[in-house]
């Protein structure tokens, strides 16, 4: 039986070139194809994949967010990373989020392959860099000493942030999240107080420090 795959990337030709190139595997099948984490979720839960290949800076709900909802809400689907970035914050994020592998876009296809094989069979896929980084993040406690966003804020929250970084209006968050005005000034207003910060600038600036955007999406 072909691994199912939901691919999640929001460059086009990038995405296209792994559809291309998981297709000629015999034993994988692309099922699903999202631009953004939010539609990678809804995708998640009507397909139900095997696996999910995720971005992790994606526009409207970041790959790091998206892995953790679909990995809180299925036991059986799987997330692997597929990045540019080997940055700490992005590496740890989706580690802590619930992937089981992390993989840099100049990785061979080969070597995708093996991750993808390893995964499926209940192991964890780190390319050699990215296994330095989460060995020191453990041996440092980093996970645990460290104040962010993800300890700090709520799943909800962090969708509002990212929304708000990537230039989004208030009634704008609210249509694409399905909630009313108030809602998202509310939220706005505990992140702020939360994090201490009180400029959309600063919380630009602290969202992608964070890994939640990213100037290059």
């Amino acid at each position: 039986m072909s691994v199912r795959i939901i691919l999640a990337e929001d460059h086009r030709i990038t995405r296209e070139g792994l559809v291309n190139l998981l297709k000629e595997r015999p034993d994988m099948e692309v099922v699903g194809e999202a631009e953004n984490g939010r539609e990678a979720v809804r995708l998640a839960r009507e397909l139900s994949p095997d696996l999910v290949i995720m971005d992790v800076t994606m526009p409207d709900l970041n790959g790091i967010d998206a892995t953790r909802i679909i990995t809180s809400g299925s036991n059986n689907t799987k997330v692997i990373a597929l990045s540019m970035y080997s940055d700490k914050q992005f590496v740890q994020g989706m580690i802590q989020a619930g992937a089981s592998g992390y993989l840099l876009k100049d990785c061979a296809f080969e070597e995708l392959v093996s991750a993808i094989q390893a995964v499926i069979q209940g192991d964890t896929y780190l390319s050699p860099g990215i296994a330095g980084i989460v060995v020191q993040d453990y041996l440092t406690k980093l996970t645990t000493d460290r104040s962010s966003a993800d300890t700090v804020l709520t799943n909800r929250e962090r969708e509002v942030l990212q929304l708000i970084a990537e230039g989004n209006s208030t009634k704008e968050i609210a249509a694409r999240l399905t909630v009313s005005v108030k809602t998202v000034e509310t939220h706005r207003r505990q992140i702020m107080e939360k994090l201490g910060i009180f400029s959309i600038a600063e919380l630009t600036k602290y969202a992608i420090r964070e890994g939640l955007t990213s100037l290059h999406i």
